[in-house]
């Protein structure tokens, strides 16, 4: 072999190495859904039991899709408000799995808010315990160079490794008839994850997941004498001394139709597309990235499902009683 082409496997190798550090810095952040005004309970607690119903939610993010083992997302979550002691709470559940080339990330939480009414407004703090879960597939890794450089470098993980850690997030929520505002911390515990091949295994790698700070803000403005309204949001994130930031806006006619156009700092524009069908709500999202990454893709998809099964409100309307009265 030539000493160019040592030197092309060589900057093959590092390239590699580059893409599999790369990604795994950026597999501590959370998913970036560009439906964050549809999954708020995703990144904050505190928002869990807003709506006056068993909300259901299903969201699917199908990231770069022209690349192999491209990044793609699933959560799913449902939540629900109750009284316990006259005291308003929320309790709800999520689950995320997502897949980041040779990374493997499961995160499993429950939710518990405690809302305190002042009048039409609403302020929760809300708390989720939970765990993270984190699988290496490293026989699968190859790194241009030989299998030689494989084993003298300790550096390079050559078996699937795996770990679960302790995770916590923390939040405030406020609400209003028009409008919201939150401010969360995911990974509050900054776990670091112990990847094993075995729990006998004496070689242990460590991956740390990094708190990520979260405000979001968005509102309902109906505009008068119309069927239309406006429905803005925005999302600044804060994660391993970086930061992003996303805006949308919407318009919804007759309560039914939702299209909407949105953009991430320096990452990508949105289209949006929705519609209401009674106590369901089905999402489409185009981004069309505007880095230089779209030398290499057309782009991501992403859908969201939510559902809502409405609460029987009997200790409200104990007292009422129907009219027989015909009109």
């Amino acid at each position: 072999m030539t000493s160019k082409s040592l030197d092309i496997s060589r900057l093959l190798a590092a390239m590699t190495l580059w893409v599999v550090v790369a990604l795994a810095a950026w597999a501590q952040s959370d998913a970036a859904f560009s439906h964050a005004w549809m999954s708020r309970s995703y990144y904050n607690p505190a928002a869990a039991g807003e709506e006056n119903a068993i909300h259901l939610t299903v969201g699917s993010r199908m990231q770069w899709v022209d690349f192999k083992r491209a990044p793609m997302t699933v959560y799913v979550s449902g939540d629900m408000p109750f009284k316990l002691l006259r005291h308003r709470l929320g309790l709800g559940v999520k689950a995320e799995f997502e897949r980041i080339g040779l990374y493997t990330n499961t995160r499993i939480g429950a939710q518990l808010a405690y809302k305190k009414r002042f009048g039409r407004k609403t302020l929760s703090i809300g708390i989720q315990p939970g765990v993270f879960s984190q699988t290496f597939r490293g026989k699968e890794a190859i790194t241009p160079g030989g299998q030689d450089s494989q084993e003298n470098d300790p550096a390079i993980v050559t078996s699937n490794v795996s770990g679960t850690a302790f995770d916590a997030n923390v939040g405030v929520f406020f609400s209003a008839p028009h409008y919201w505002a939150g401010f969360a911390v995911t990974h509050i515990t900054a776990p670091g994850i112990e990847l094993k091949a075995s729990r006998e295994a004496q070689e242990i790698f460590e991956f740390k997941v990094n708190r990520s700070y979260y405000l979001m803000a968005g509102g309902n403005i109906p505009i008068k004498n119309s069927l239309f309204e406006i429905q803005p949001s925005g999302m600044f994130a804060l994660y391993n001394n970086m930061w992003t930031a996303q805006a949308a806006a919407l318009v919804r006619y007759n309560r039914m139709l939702n299209i909407g156009v949105g953009y991430r700092w320096k990452d990508a524009v949105t289209a949006f597309i929705g519609v209401n069908l009674k106590d369901a709500y089905i999402g489409y999202a185009y981004d069309y990235p505007v880095s230089a990454i779209s030398k290499s893709t057309f782009g991501s998809h992403e859908v969201f499902v939510t559902y809502n099964v409405k609460l029987d409100n009997r200790e409200k309307n104990k007292n009422k009683q129907k009219s027989v009265r015909l009109m």
